[in-house]
């Protein structure tokens, strides 16, 4: 990687994930772009290259890769669940039609790909515990389908024409630098910042509801692993599982009372997330992306938790 390209950048990853780029490969060589400009993303906006555009316009995206000569693409623009939901339509224009976009520029101007997949891609018929690499994908949301669907067309694209596309399935992801935007995992983040706000959080995931999560950097080494990796050594390319740690809601907020003693959580289930949420694993089995490119975690729940903590109180003067 030498020019890169980072779509979706102001978004919960892209946002950091562009500025350690810019720490490791200067701050020159990447580029960030969104379909607009964002209030409150200066720093990424104005700490280096930044293209305003939209991934569904593939002549405008492929003029940018050819301007700033871009040889890699970390394509990141996606609608994510609970708004896919809300507006399949559109979910299925950007995330598919962005995503062959994407492909196309990368076959025309020789680049690799690297896109996120996600633990949307399984449904009620997937295992639920440990779920394996390889096993039934028949998601029941729009965001899942145009995972799969991802998948499979990264995987053309490889097989057909010798795009070098890699990607990872995220569980959940918790930052304290940018909010999440419309996912089902969401309340994991927002807990924190009302348990330090208010004292309490009203949670719309309800008990016993278990999903895999993994917190930011962690997220961001496992998409950098990945695109350094020996390409001779992966099998997957496109759709590792990956993981950090698996929790249910009566977890997370164990956790932040050891250290704000006072903490309260009540539940106000939201029936369309918890729906998404029972469809999905409970864990995954990350074996394949261990053994193929070393991924290894950081981040348990105890450590993430005093980290989120001690971040957010100095972000929201508390």
């Amino acid at each position: 990687m030498s020019k890169i390209l980072v779509t979706g950048a102001l978004g919960q990853i892209g946002s950091e994930l562009t500025m350690e780029l810019r720490s490791i490969y200067g701050t020159d060589n990447v580029i960030a772009s969104s379909r607009r400009k964002k209030e409150g993303q200066e720093r990424v906006i104005e700490s280096g290259p930044f293209e305003v555009v939209d991934v569904t316009e593939g002549e405008k995206l492929a003029d940018i890769v050819k301007k700033h000569k871009v040889d890699t693409i970390v394509h990141l623009a996606a609608i994510l669940s609970a708004v896919g939901e809300e507006k399949p339509h559109q979910a299925w224009n950007i995330n598919m039609n962005g995503l062959y976009n994407v492909l196309e520029v990368g076959r025309q101007e020789n680049c690799s790909i690297f896109t996120p997949s996600s633990i949307a891609v399984f449904g009620p018929s997937t295992p639920k515990d440990k779920t394996p690499q390889d096993t039934i994908q028949r998601p029941e949301t729009m965001y899942g389908v145009t995972k799969v669907a991802g998948e499979l067309l990264c995987d053309y694209y490889f097989k057909k024409f010798g795009v070098d596309t890699r990607g990872v399935r995220f569980p959940g992801l918790i930052s304290h630098e940018t909010l999440p935007g419309g996912g089902t995992t969401d309340y994991a983040v927002h807990i924190y910042y009302d348990a330090l706000k208010h004292g309490k959080y009203t949670c719309f995931i309800k008990k016993g509801t278990y999903m895999d999560m993994m917190y930011m950097p962690d997220a961001i080494d496992a998409i950098i692993q990945l695109m350094q990796a020996n390409p001779d050594k992966l099998i997957h390319r496109n759709a590792f599982n990956v993981t950090a740690m698996s929790f249910e809601p009566e977890d997370i907020a164990a956790e932040i009372k050891k250290h704000i003693p006072e903490f309260e959580m009540d539940y106000d289930v939201d029936p369309v997330r918890q729906a998404i949420a029972e469809s999905w694993p409970n864990s995954l089995d990350d074996s394949a992306a261990r053994e193929e490119w070393g991924w290894n975690p950081k981040y348990d729940l105890s450590k993430m938790t005093k980290d989120m903590l001690e971040k957010l109180k100095i972000k929201l003067n508390k």
